[in-house]
């Protein structure tokens, strides 16, 4: 599981664009740990490929789920088409 997925998720919820997200970010290790997910950090190298994807893709989480998805050789869970559009192995 990405770190930003993490982050995404905290961001929502205190935007109030994800109320039912309230015990995830409260216990979001504990619930990686249960469901035996392991932590994918955000490394430099992987900022610097998100930063530097073409297109018009604007949002920064995506663009980072995409680059780490590209690096580590990982797919990506969602539903986002757009994903589609630069190579990512996307599932959903």
């Amino acid at each position: 599981m990405s770190a930003v997925s993490a982050w995404e998720i905290a961001t929502k919820f205190r935007l109030g664009r994800l109320a039912s997200a309230s015990e995830l970010v409260r216990d979001f290790g504990g619930y990686l740990d249960r469901d035996r997910f392991l932590n994918l950090p955000i490394s430099f190298e992987q900022g610097v490929r998100a930063g530097s994807l073409p297109g018009p893709l604007q949002d920064p989480f995506d663009r980072m789920l995409i680059a780490q998805a590209e690096m580590e050789k990982m797919f990506i869970v969602s539903n986002e088409k757009i994903f589609d559009q630069y190579g990512a192995r996307r599932i959903w």
